[in-house]
């Protein structure tokens, strides 16, 4: 379990970092969904180039994962439909809660206690997919 610390305790440090970022905020959301802000398109694009640059390194460098393995993509799935769908309805879940599902448990980590409910919702959501996930197209 000790081994798990360190990634306990850059989650908190990340966590900081969001809500000092306000990444967390509700009316930074609702302003980036309105086009009237570059606040968090400035956050998510610095987000994607540094995962981006440190992926690259990473390969570069051949950094192993915890479990001694070689860090790799998978494949990119088929199907721009699925794209649509999913990422429709994670928009409207997202512009709707005023939250992405990562920054809740950070609203929780903040005091927000309300945001259980949302907490609770997402994860009956998950398991409903994982009920019908053979039913749905693929």
């Amino acid at each position: 379990m000790s081994k798990y610390i360190k990634f306990f305790i850059v989650g908190i440090v990340f966590g900081i970092v969001l809500v000092k970022s306000e990444a967390v905020s509700w009316y930074r959301i609702f302003e980036m969904f309105k086009f009237q802000s570059f606040h968090m398109y400035g956050i998510i694009g610095s987000a994607v180039t540094t995962g981006i640059l440190l992926l690259l390194i990473s390969k570069k460098l051949k950094v192993k994962t915890i479990e001694n393995q070689f860090i790799k993509v998978p494949k990119k799935a088929t199907g721009f439909k699925r794209y649509i769908i999913g990422g429709s309805v994670f928009g409207l879940g997202w512009g709707l809660a005023g939250t992405c599902p990562g920054l809740m448990y950070i609203l929780v980590g903040t005091g927000v206690f309300s945001i259980l409910i949302l907490v609770a919702a997402a994860i009956l959501g998950t398991y409903t997919y994982g009920v019908l996930k053979d039913k749905l197209p693929h």
